[in-house]
């Protein structure tokens, strides 16, 4: 088994960028996940399951910040914001201060994605916590969805689209940090509550990861779709959740890249 590719999302919701290798910190991948897309009025997140429009927004790391890039807009280039006043922000049931990237930003991004928004900084990666139900008490995540890490497996891809038939959906959907290959098809599933070895870094498998509407829509060109949700809500259902990949927790601090093996560890 190895690492068939890596991806991290600058700014949570919106399209990935590829690499060949990333620090791996105990909050999740170097880069990922650090910036947030929030209701203008109330702080609380703008997803995917409240607009596709960020699908049409491309972040790139910057020297000390990121540049945001649209159809029809000039590109911008948002520093990190540093001494700004905190201002609070609600991803799911956390509410924990951020820092906001400042009007500018705030203006770009409400252009487009059609609404009035405010781009928000995790200066701090260590102000949320992990669900201490599948993690450690100092376990914490960056504005991921409630782990650091996910991985994909793409024999489980290939079953998965086996199943569905015509309509097969790209392992892209699934919005994952790490695909693996070479592994077979759900072998991630027997890894719950155990270990995996990445290149230099030790992972805790926390739990199978409950999938939702994001995966119907597509990365690229925002169109939603049935599937692949329809097909897991027919094979993959435990107990009303809707399984694909699995969240990982980082056991301490290192470099992966492509290609590096992947091994389970026993004990």
């Amino acid at each position: 088994m190895h690492v068939q590719s890596i991806a991290v999302y600058p700014v949570k919701g919106c399209r990935r960028v590829e690499v060949q290798r990333a620090a791996v910190e105990p909050w999740g991948l170097a880069g990922d996940r650090r910036w947030l897309i929030v209701d203008a009025r109330t702080g609380e997140a703008i997803t995917l399951r409240d607009t596709t429009a960020p699908t049409q927004v491309q972040p790139l790391p910057a020297s000390h910040g990121v540049l945001l890039r649209a159809p029809g807009l000039p590109e911008l280039a948002v520093p990190c914001p540093t001494g700004a006043p905190l201002s609070d922000v609600t991803l799911w049931s956390n509410t924990f201060p951020a820092m906001p990237a400042g009007d500018e930003a705030d203006a770009w991004l409400s252009t487009a994605v059609s609404r009035p928004v405010r781009l928000m900084w995790l200066d701090d990666p260590t102000r949320r916590a992990v669900d201490p139900t599948y993690g450690k008490q100092t376990d914490r995540v960056s504005f991921a969805d409630g782990y650091p890490v996910s991985l994909a497996n793409t024999a489980s891809l290939a079953a998965l689209n086996d199943l569905i038939g015509t309509e097969s959906v790209p392992v892209t959907r699934f919005r994952s940090n790490i695909v693996i290959a070479d592994a077979p098809a759900w072998a991630e599933d027997q890894w719950t509550g155990g270990s995996i070895q990445v290149g230099e870094v030790t992972f805790r498998v926390a739990k199978p990861n409950d999938r939702c509407v994001v995966t119907t829509i597509d990365p690229e060109t925002g169109v939603k779709g049935r599937e692949p949700l329809r097909t897991l809500g027919q094979h993959r259902n435990v107990d009303q959740e809707l399984l694909f990949a699995t969240y990982l927790i980082p056991d301490g601090t290192g470099t992966i890249a492509v290609g590096d093996p992947v091994t389970p560890l026993v004990g």
